[in-house]
């Protein structure tokens, strides 16, 4: 398995891409962490390092809804760093609201950051590792994406249904260019995205749900659900339960 030194990981300012920075910084890989929120990336960034003498942490503020800067900060944080290995696309928005219910601002905002900036991402990443001849691209889509789902995560599934289609576009075109896409879908995971679940025997521990992200991504397989128990035998039954259950999902 190659060794990716240089980590690029997008909203890794809390939630599932500050838990996936700080396991990797524990494993001695360097970081390229963007996001809006710049003091916490920079506050971030200075833990990260004094913990992990060795490694090197570089931050950029970015919104990924602004594509032209999502390819000048992911060039940047190439230059920096001399090369990306791998890039984790994370950030990631979670406001959907019920179709027709006078929201479409809500659903338009979450279609635009799941799918389109998500798709800006990948552009960029294929982009560098195209001229690098390698490379691993990982796309954190959701459980969601498996189907259609009602009230506040329609646009959400639908925005990730999405995504998680032009990873796997996108895995079929690199494969022969010795680049790597992982298509990786999260159950329910602590998260602030995830804070409206309240308590929910499904819900796992940020830390091990963290540990379970970055096991799944070093396998680099092209698809993974995380964590595997019980979201894997839950991906079967997605497929398969009464559309007039679904709600049970939402």
């Amino acid at each position: 398995m190659t060794l990716r030194k240089n980590i690029l990981i997008t909203g890794a300012s809390s939630g599932l891409g500050e838990g996936m920075a700080r396991r990797f910084a524990a494993e001695g890989r360097n970081l390229a962490l963007c996001a809006r929120r710049t003091e916490r990336l920079e506050n971030l960034a200075k833990e990260l390092e004094a913990a992990h003498p060795g490694i090197k942490v570089v931050t950029r503020t970015l919104d990924v809804t602004d594509h032209d800067r999502v390819f000048a900060v992911f060039a940047e944080f190439r230059a920096e760093l001399g090369s990306l290995d791998r890039v984790i696309v994370n950030a990631g928005l979670g406001k959907g609201q019920p179709v027709g219910k006078g929201r479409f601002d809500a659903n338009r905002q979450t279609l635009e950051v799941n799918f389109v900036a998500a798709a800006a991402q990948i552009e960029a990443a294929a982009g560098i590792f195209r001229e690098q001849g390698a490379g691993h691209l990982v796309v954190i889509s959701s459980f969601s994406a498996i189907r259609g789902l009602p009230g506040n995560l329609t646009a959400y599934a639908a925005s990730k249904a999405g995504i998680s289609a032009f990873a796997d576009g996108t895995r079929h075109e690199l494969r022969r260019k010795g680049i790597k896409v992982t298509d990786v879908r999260p159950g329910y995971i602590e998260s602030e995205m995830n804070d409206r679940i309240g308590r929910n025997p499904l819900l796992a521990k940020a830390d091990s749900g963290a540990r379970a992200l970055v096991k799944a991504i070093e396998s680099e397989p092209a698809r993974a659900y995380v964590p595997a128990w019980p979201w894997v035998p839950l991906s079967l039954v997605m497929r398969a339960v009464p559309g007039s259950l679904l709600r049970k999902f939402a």
